[in-house]
């Protein structure tokens, strides 16, 4: 029988650095994504997360909290920086910690960076996300924190613009989020 209900969607700040714009940009994302009933949102703080340096043999409370948030979520935004053309090692650690998680889920980008919107870092992030059997949407959010899209806390400006571009994201995360809800539903997923 298929789940029903609101899709359950985790939003995931993806940045963990001292004076980070993630964390700003993550709430007001969320909030965005709030607003609508056929959505049930979650943040995910990887600075909330007291994550080891290294991979241990076992998992710590931290990433099995984690892990256990990513395997109760049905579909994702990642809300990423663009550092050095890449996304931020914080962020693939976070990750890594899960695997059959994240399969069969869609996820979508919420990127900045300066002067490229975080490009370069949603690139890198299909491949991984691929890797990992999930879906990413075509669409997504992009920010240049160069060009005057943000305030001075580091919190997006709402242009008619970028309420379209986070609106079409959120509706094909739906799309496929429900898609797929039911296609586990009706069949596990096998990699």
């Amino acid at each position: 029988m298929t789940p029903t209900g609101p899709l359950r969607m985790a939003v995931i700040i993806g940045s963990t650095r001292e004076g980070r714009v993630g964390e700003s940009i993550g709430r007001w994302f969320a909030a965005r994504a709030e607003l609508r009933d056929d959505l049930a949102v979650s943040v995910l703080d990887l600075a909330d997360y007291a994550f080891p340096c290294g991979f241990p043999a076992v998992a710590t409370p931290a990433m099995r909290a984690f892990t256990s948030a990513v395997a109760g979520a049905e579909a994702f935004a990642v809300v990423t920086p663009e550092y050095n053309r890449s996304f931020p090692a914080s962020l693939k650690q976070a990750i890594d910690f899960a695997y059959d998680e994240w399969q069969a889920k869609p996820v979508g980008f919420v990127s900045y960076g300066c002067g490229s919107d975080g490009i370069y870092a949603i690139e890198q992030l299909r491949t991984v996300f691929a890797g990992l059997h999930a879906v990413t949407v075509r669409d997504g959010v992009g920010i240049d924190l160069l060009g005057g899209g943000v305030d001075d806390g580091g919190t997006p400006y709402d242009t008619d613009e970028r309420s379209l571009a986070v609106t079409t994201m959120l509706d094909q995360l739906l799309w496929w989020g429900l898609a797929l809800r039911a296609a586990r539903a009706a069949r596990p997923f096998a990699s």
